[in-house]
């Protein structure tokens, strides 16, 4: 986030909680030689909405906190672009950031604009804009609401997260800091990420029947799936009709605790468009990054690594925390094929996209019939999840220390979990055959 941003961000979340917010907002707008257009236009995007500067803002700021709505455009131009990283060509960074062609020219008054309906919200354009001029909507002002009252509220964070705040920061230490700040418990979304191996296994072998036969899962990476359905739209037909770990997390909790509101914690800005897409709204109510989680233990003055432990029962494999990082989801796949079908494995021929620019190659050559495979893991970001944009250490960091906590699991793949079979049995899938059934699986599934 932009310098500026960030401190003011971390004052207005310190205002909220110390309960003199409108205060703090006016004192802000009421600065000596500001664009109030402009800077109430940054303010409502830190809190999460679209309000636009008016002699009512400070009210309007407040109803639309409290009325949050879970269908705001993410990424948000907050001032005039001056164009003054375009290149020779005339391309800016953000142009050429863009996977989509989503940010065009406005010729006339020489300045950027958006193309709503092309943009994917996958914030890629945020990192690459030197001058602040676009934003992603940080959306913990409205969260903060209930994170002070009594709602049951769930974090669930991406496998990603290990070693973001230390290296020797463990989860039991990161459950404690998320109930530090009012969460009322935190899950690893590898334990979903679990569930939907077996469903993925499932598919292949429904869908592999030769080695010509082709298969693109659709778990974790949003940008991979808004590629094929943007781009390539003739693949579909091979993408496996399932929801993302973090979607399932939240269509899970929800199965079993309809009252409680999920958070989903990750490094990466295209979950957030995500959650907001119409199919799936609600299955998510908030979504976070690994940048806005630190300035949040930072203002509040939680410190994971002098925490003591918040122990839970091992319940996420080795598979599903490998998800974190390139490779990982055919990896935890791979083995699943091996158990469950192990005439379909010496069939499975799988290759990963590495980034956007080896996702589009993939799909290309896939398009052409020219791809030497019959399973393709696409990851938006090199490095996969723990190279997203929002995490905090590099990703070869990012990649060994997921490694090492997945090496470290009790629990090697996800057949092995008694915990999960308890929690499948409680939203009606009471054996391996029952994936097989696609009313039993609806909680996990999606039509593209």
């Amino acid at each position: 986030m932009n310098k500026m941003y960030n401190e003011i961000f971390k004052t207005l979340l310190k205002s909220y909680y110390e309960d003199n917010f409108e205060i703090k907002v006016q004192e802000l707008l009421s600065k000596d030689n500001i664009n109030k257009n402009e800077l109430s236009t940054i303010i409502s995007s830190l809190c999460g909405v679209d309000v636009d500067f008016s002699n009512n803002y400070l009210d309007d700021l407040n109803k639309a906190i409290f009325s949050y709505e879970n269908s705001y455009k993410i990424v948000d131009r907050v001032k005039d672009c001056t164009m003054d990283c375009a290149d020779k060509n005339g391309e800016t960074l953000c142009q050429a950031s863009c996977p989509f062609d989503a940010i065009l020219i406005d010729n006339k008054k020489n300045t950027t604009y958006i193309d709503n309906d092309k943009c994917t919200d996958c914030g890629f354009c945020v990192e690459a804009c030197p001058s602040g001029a676009l934003m992603d909507k940080i959306e913990f002002i409205p969260l903060a609401k209930l994170l002070k009252g009594n709602s049951k509220v769930i974090a669930t964070v991406a496998p990603a997260i290990m070693g973001q705040f230390g290296e020797n920061v463990n989860v039991d230490q990161l459950r404690a800091a998320f109930k530090k700040i009012g969460f009322t418990d935190m899950i690893e979304v590898a334990f979903f990420a679990d569930m939907l191996t077996i469903k993925e296994a499932v598919e292949f072998d429904e869908h592999v029947k030769t080695k010509d036969d082709l298969m693109l899962t659709s778990c974790c990476c949003p940008m991979w799936v808004a590629m094929v359905k943007k781009s390539y739209n003739n693949l579909i037909k091979y993408v496996s009709p399932s929801v993302s770990p973090m979607v399932a997390s939240g269509r899970v909790l929800k199965k079993l605790d309809p009252t409680c509101k999920v958070v989903f914690v990750g490094p990466c800005i295209a979950k957030k468009g995500e959650a907001k897409q119409k199919d799936l709204l609600g299955d998510i109510d908030y979504v976070l990054t690994f940048t806005e989680l630190k300035d949040i233990f930072d203002t509040l003055g939680v410190h994971p690594e002098k925490l003591d432990e918040d122990v839970s029962t091992e319940y996420a494999s080795r598979g599903g925390r490998l998800y974190a990082r390139t490779g990982g989801v055919s990896i935890a796949i791979g083995e699943i094929i091996e158990k469950l079908y192990p005439e379909k494995y010496n069939l499975l021929n799988a290759i990963q996209g590495n980034g956007v620019k080896e996702c589009k190659t993939l799909l290309t050559k896939a398009q052409a019939g020219e791809v030497n495979a019959n399973f393709i893991e696409g990851m938006g970001c090199v490095g996969g999840c723990v190279g997203g944009p929002k995490g905090l250490i590099d990703a070869i960091s990012g990649k060994r220390m997921v490694d090492d906590f997945a090496e470290d699991s009790k629990i090697k793949t996800s057949i092995d979990s008694d915990c999960m079979d308890k929690i499948l049995n409680k939203i009606g899938i009471n054996s391996l055959n029952d994936f097989k059934d696609k009313n039993k699986t609806m909680i996990f599934g999606r039509k593209f």
